[in-house]
């Protein structure tokens, strides 16, 4: 059996390899850790005045990146609220 190389493949392939494969636990394990080197982006904090125009542009950033075809997978959050 040859060994994979989760390395050489691209974002997408590595996510529809798993999906296809979901007991490979070698290739889970090397698509959360690609996921988790990338940057978080954080779009809002809750307690900003602006939170719900922020979310939805980057809910239309999203959707038009989806139908442009761009598969990239993106960390984006939202700040979480101070505590006082």
């Amino acid at each position: 059996m040859s060994r994979i190389n989760y390395d050489a493949m691209s974002n997408a392939e590595l996510r529809e390899y798993f999906l296809k494969h979901r007991k490979d636990e070698a290739a889970f394990q090397a698509y959360l850790n690609r996921i988790n080197q990338r940057p978080l982006r954080i779009i809002a904090s809750l307690n900003d005045p602006d939170f719900d125009e922020k979310v939805q542009v980057a809910i239309r950033q999203k959707l038009e990146a989806s139908r442009n075809g761009s598969n990239q997978p993106s960390n984006t959050a939202l700040e979480p609220q101070d505590q006082d």
